[in-house]
């Protein structure tokens, strides 16, 4: 006698939650590329909005790409971190108005900052080098999100690449 697999209690509301971050990040993602095309590093934002929207369509079709939970997680897990870390390699300084001299650091979102204020540029860039950094809270949630975003493309592209050579080894002639 065939008992029915019964779903666990969550998955409901686990479903929603990926439908929503699913359509949240491809329409996010969709008006960010749209957004800001003028903005100042606009290969950072293209980047930044085409991961989200990619992602976002992976979040909605579980049905056509079906992930690896452990691989995925695991992938998402190390690429949130270490691609926020690494992208503080990520500088742009500028000078402005009455002399304000400004240090970003992040990539594709500038979340780590200092900045002086002085009479001239010079004295400001000094004032800059003994400045506390600051850190924007909202652009390292993102950063992380859009960088944990890309670990799971590339588990997807893992998995598409292995669909690939598994329909090309099908196809092939068995030879004796």
């Amino acid at each position: 006698m065939d008992t029915p697999i019964r779903e666990a209690r969550w998955a409901p509301a686990a479903r929603l939650g990926r439908w929503l971050l699913g359509a949240l990040s491809l329409v996010g993602g969709l008006s960010w590329i749209l957004l800001v095309q003028h903005s100042p590093d606009p290969a950072a934002d293209l980047v930044a909005g085409l991961v989200l929207a990619a992602a976002g369509l992976v979040l909605l079709m579980p049905h056509r790409i079906t992930l690896p939970r452990r691989a995925t997680t695991i992938a998402m897990a190390v690429t949130a971190p270490a691609g926020t870390v690494a992208g503080l390699l990520v500088g742009r300084t500028q000078t402005c108005c009455s002399y304000a001299y400004v240090v970003d650091r992040g990539w594709p979102l500038r979340w780590a900052q200092r900045a002086a204020f002085a009479s001239d540029p010079d004295v400001a860039r000094r004032m800059s080098g003994s400045a506390n950094w600051t850190v924007d809270l909202p652009s390292v949630a993102a950063d992380l999100l859009i960088w944990a975003y890309a670990g799971m493309l590339l588990v997807v592209a893992a998995v598409l690449v292995r669909r690939v050579r598994e329909g090309r080894e099908a196809s092939r002639p068995i030879r004796p």
